[in-house]
């Protein structure tokens, strides 16, 4: 893909020339905006019934010409329909700067350390532990030199249709499918990569430097920005990653450059489930992802069910969202493409702000710009407060609302200056030829010492791979699948034993989360236990099951 704010490349290549694709130069700065104010939300944690529209167009529908059909609730909310006028004002860059002009930050801002959530067993009294700026016990040291770029893909031709053609209606994660439609990454790494442009969390920050004062709507809007960028990689990322083995985990520690660090463990394997926590030095997240996906034959759906939850250490603004619907066309024939459709809304536990953003599915009938995403940020009251644009896949721009007019049914908002803070770091131009990697992405699997002996990169068929000797890569990848499900079989065997007996029999218990009612949503949730960074300083590694 190009590396421009006005070019988005067509999602087939026998599709180029067609007039449908041709994108205008910028998206349209005035808009009107369907907010919910009482709606549903589905199983799979999307809003429903919201539209947008520009101008005079209708609504960008989910029909099955624009390829998306997203699952939404029938019965529709109440909603406001707002319209949204935008200010051709330049941007203050002395007051916003752009997240993704730097590769990193420096880690010797870190001024207050982030722990785990308060659990009632997390404190093994370990005063490093949680605190980026102590990892591995000690002072930060110079910067690792880290690759930029993985083994070249080869060629091994094969017919994605000739697997999934039996696959019609079953789990994604249930259809046993060869290296050859992967990347060398597994969910746990793929995940990780949420966290590229966690630096927008680090202005988002500075807006409310404590419990009192500073402007939370804004912080929210720069979180709505975070949210966005993570599907950044997916526009041209068609390779299946890895699917966790029972107990398999990965830690990512970019202290020294990034200034953060995050562990992932798979913990449950049916469904398929990950728990994750990274940390910087203002901030910490923790997320469980699961997810249902239904094979419908030319496209492949992803619905996310899991809560992502982040929290600032000097303000305490909570925050929650759920990611919306990824869908993979053309599984039949043509090109692989990627396409993010849905509602999503991030919602602050602690002062009731709120942002409802809409991503915008894939058009063949408008010449508007594709993967669009637009939004508002509302305080407590519903009133709102700025204005969120963009598009998923380059840049998203936030604007404050400065005043509005008409009835509290239509209002009509007038913004102030539009400032960009988010713009994608594009891939290198021959990224095609290693999958598409990103830098960060090619660093994920990077050998590494001291790292848990459950690490996805100590992932012997996910090494294979990367080196480009995919025959032996599935070969592992099957004795490795034996393996899980001969330590199931064991499991299952001894339950029933236990049972015949009369005696409980405990269930699999994750390493390093625990199931815990986590208080801002009431849900039952895979908190973080606050023990990884000891037990890697320590290289203490006896609790780690043997899975590979």
């Amino acid at each position: 893909m190009a590396d421009s704010d006005t070019h988005h490349s067509s999602p087939s290549d026998e599709d180029e020339d067609n007039e449908f694709y041709d994108a205008m130069e910028e998206t349209q700065s005035n808009f009107i905006l369907t907010i919910p104010t009482g709606h549903r939300r589905t199983s799979s944690g999307m809003s429903n019934a919201s539209q947008v529209s520009d101008g005079c167009n209708p609504p960008d529908g989910q029909d099955e010409a624009s390829g998306s059909s997203s699952e939404v609730d029938e019965a529709a909310g109440e909603t406001t329909t707002v319209c949204v006028i935008t200010s051709k004002q330049a941007e203050d860059s002395s007051t916003f700067e752009v997240s993704g002009n730097q590769q990193s930050v420096q880690s010797t801002s870190f001024s207050s350390p982030a722990t785990a959530p308060s659990t009632s067993d997390a404190d093994d009294g370990n005063d490093n532990e949680g605190d980026p700026s102590k990892a591995n016990g000690g002072p930060i040291g110079p910067r690792r030199k880290r690759r930029t770029r993985v083994p070249e893909k080869p060629n091994y031709p094969l017919n994605l249709w000739s697997i999934m053609k039996n696959c019609i209606g079953q789990e994604l994660s249930k259809i046993p499918m060869p290296v050859n439609f992967s990347e060398p990454l597994s969910m746990l790494q793929r995940l990780t990569e949420d966290y590229e442009y966690a630096e927008i969390l680090d202005k988002a920050a500075a807006c409310c430097p404590g419990e009192d004062g500073g402007d939370s709507c804004k912080q929210l809007a720069y979180v709505a920005a975070f949210t966005v960028s993570s599907y950044s990689t997916t526009s041209n990322r068609t390779g299946k990653p890895f699917n966790p083995l029972l107990g398999e985990t990965y830690e990512c520690d970019r202290t020294d450059d990034l200034g953060w660090r995050s562990i992932s463990e798979q913990v449950s394997h049916h469904p398929p489930m990950v728990a994750q926590y990274c940390e910087g030095s203002e901030w910490r997240c923790w997320q469980e992802f699961t997810m249902a996906s239904k094979f419908r034959g030319k496209y492949l759906q992803v619905i996310p069910l899991g809560t992502a939850h982040l929290e600032f250490n000097a303000s305490g603004n909570h925050y929650t969202w759920r990611k919306v619907t990824t869908t993979v066309h053309n599984i039949i024939v043509g090109k692989l493409w990627v396409d993010q459709h849905g509602d999503m809304d991030i919602v602050n536990h602690k002062t009731g702000d709120k942002c409802h953003l809409k991503y915008i599915p894939y058009s063949y009938f408008t010449r508007d710009v594709q993967r669009k995403v637009k939004g508002c940020v509302m305080d407590k009251d519903g009133n709102v407060k700025w204005v969120v644009t963009g598009t998923w896949d380059n840049k998203i721009d936030i604007a404050q609302v400065i005043s509005s007019q008409g009835g509290p049914e239509n209002p009509v908002f007038q913004t102030g200056a539009v400032h960009c803070v988010w713009k994608r770091r594009m891939p290198p131009s021959d990224s095609e030829r290693f999958y598409n990697f990103t830098e960060l992405a090619c660093q994920l699997n990077e050998e590494e010492e001291g790292v848990s002996p459950t690490d996805s990169r100590n992932r012997p068929d996910q090494r294979l791979m990367e080196q480009g000797l995919w025959n032996e890569a599935n070969a592992e990848k099957v004795r490795l699948e034996e393996k899980q499900r001969a330590a199931r079989r064991k499991r299952e065997g001894e339950a029933e034993k236990a049972a015949a007996e009369g005696r409980p029999y405990p269930p699999y218990e994750p390493v390093w989360f625990k199931k815990q009612t986590e208080p801002y949503t009431g849900n039952v949730f895979h908190m973080y236990q606050g023990r990884y960074w000891d037990c890697k300083e320590k290289g203490d590694w006896s609790m780690c099951p043997d899975i590979f």
